[in-house]
C-alpha cells in the first residue's frame, strides 16, 4: 500500500506480547532525506531497539539513517514498529516501549518535509 496516501490512526497489533503499532508514514517525500532523519533521530532518543517494516516485509533497524533511507517507505506507506521484549535491557519495560512506539508513530504521521 505504499505510494496512496490514505489517513488512518494508529492501531496497536497484539500478538505473542510483543509490542507493535500500526502506522503510516505523512511525509510528502516519504521517509527520505530530512523526514527519515527527524524519525531516526526519534527513535535513538528512546534509546530502544525499533524496527520497522512494510507489511509483509522484513524489518530494518529504525536506528539506522541509511537503513530506513534505503527501504524506500514511500508517502502513505503503511508501517509496522516494534520492539521485540527479549532485546529490552536492564530497566526497559513493554510498556515503556509501548509508549515510546506511540510517539513514534505521531513523528511518522506528522514528519512533513522541508
Amino acid at each position: 500500500m505504499c505510494g496512496t496516501f490514505f489517513r488512518r490512526s494508529p492501531s496497536r497489533i497484539k500478538g505473542a506480547g510483543l509490542p507493535e503499532q500500526k502506522t503510516f508514514v505523512a511525509a510528502e517525500i516519504g521517509l527520505h532525506a530530512r523526514a527519515a532523519a527527524v524519525f531516526v533521530r526519534a527513535v535513538t532518543e528512546t534509546g530502544l531497539p525499533v524496527t520497522i517494516r512494510k507489511h509483509n516485509g522484513a524489518p530494518v533497524d529504525a536506528r539506522s539513517l541509511l537503513e530506513v533511507m534505503t527501504e524506500d517507505f514511500d508517502q502513505g506507506c503503511e508501517v509496522y514498529l516494534n520492539i521485540a521484549p527479549e532485546d529490552l535491557s536492564g530497566d526497559q519495560t513493554i510498556p515503556m516501549a509501548e509508549r515510546a512506539l506511540l510517539a513514534l508513530s505521531a513523528v511518522l504521521e506528522g514528519t512533513q518535509a522541508r
